[in-house]
């Protein structure tokens, strides 16, 4: 397996534990008695597991596995693979430290936060179609 594919694979699965511990954090806090504040994770939680692990896992295993682009570029462009998980890893730490400080503190200097988070993830996500498009192709 690639190198690229393993990171965005193995980061994935990082979210994924990370996704699951901050549910089971969110259904045990009524329970527990704990601030409802802690409510402001729940974003955090869902894009762990939508963006951080399966948005990631679909990524490492489609750069892996779709078919060869050519010969001399097999996967396309591995520097763009590699612009494509960091910028997705940029968006989502960032949207996980903004998205809660701003619902605990809604003033502007959270606001510059979200607004890279989402540009670094539009990024990603055009850049990943780029690298993947012309892969797409009938035998």
């Amino acid at each position: 397996m690639l190198a690229l594919s393993r990171w965005f694979i193995k980061v994935g699965m990082l979210y994924f534990i990370s996704g699951l511990m901050l549910a089971a954090l969110l259904l045990a806090q009524p329970v527990m008695g704990w601030s409802a504040r802690l409510q402001v994770l729940r974003p955090v939680y869902l894009h762990f597991l939508f963006i951080g692990w399966v948005t990631q896992v679909i990524m490492g295993v489609g750069y892996w596995m779709f078919p060869r682009f050519s010969k001399e570029k097999p996967r396309g462009s591995e520097k763009l693979g590699w612009t494509v998980l960091a910028l997705l890893n940029i968006g989502l730490i960032l949207r996980t430290i903004g998205e809660p400080a701003m619902a605990l503190s809604p003033r502007s200097e959270f606001g510059w936060m979200l607004v890279t988070a989402s540009l670094c993830l539009l990024l990603a996500g055009w850049g990943f179609i780029f690298n993947t498009w012309g892969r797409i192709k009938e035998r």
